[in-house]
């Protein structure tokens, strides 16, 4: 039997946490892309400051997270992360529904977010939870983000 689950807010006094997990759940991530997913080199000491961070425990043990910003009428996931070995539980889901709850709360006309072309398995997670895409953008090395949004429902 698992513990329950539950999302608290996190503040600055994490930010050590936050920078923790965010580079052991991309760390898998490394030896495809062309350089590091940007939320394991990310200033989590500035951006702390601005976007919101909400931890997901089981029981007591921290196993995920997700950084938010408001972009205009959108809420924008800027980071989902998820202890490697919890991927795979709905953990990431959990917090990526977690992230539609608070745009409609706020009166949001959706969700939004981008990720790495090369990451298929999370374009295959976020298109099972409804998320279209909406473009693709070329970046340095040549990497290529795919931007997805979902309307709020």
């Amino acid at each position: 039997m698992t513990s329950p689950l539950s999302i608290r807010r996190a503040g600055a006094e994490q930010v050590e946490q936050i920078r923790d997990l965010s580079v052991r759940a991309y760390a898998k991530w490394v030896p495809i892309t062309p350089r590091k997913p940007r939320p394991m080199t990310a200033d989590y000491s500035a951006s702390v400051l601005t976007n919101q961070f909400d931890f997901l425990f089981e029981g007591e043990r921290l196993v995920g997270l997700i950084e938010t910003v408001q972009q205009d009428a959108d809420l924008m996931i800027v980071n989902v992360a998820v202890e490697p070995d919890c991927q795979g539980k709905g953990y990431g889901t959990h917090l990526m529904r977690h992230a539609e709850q608070i745009a409609r709360e706020l009166g949001l006309s959706g969700t939004r977010l981008y990720t790495n072309k090369l990451m298929t398995e999370n374009i295959a997670l976020y298109e099972r939870l409804g998320y279209r895409f909406e473009k693709e953008t070329h970046h340095d090395l040549g990497t290529v983000a795919i931007h997805m949004v979902r309307s709020a429902s």
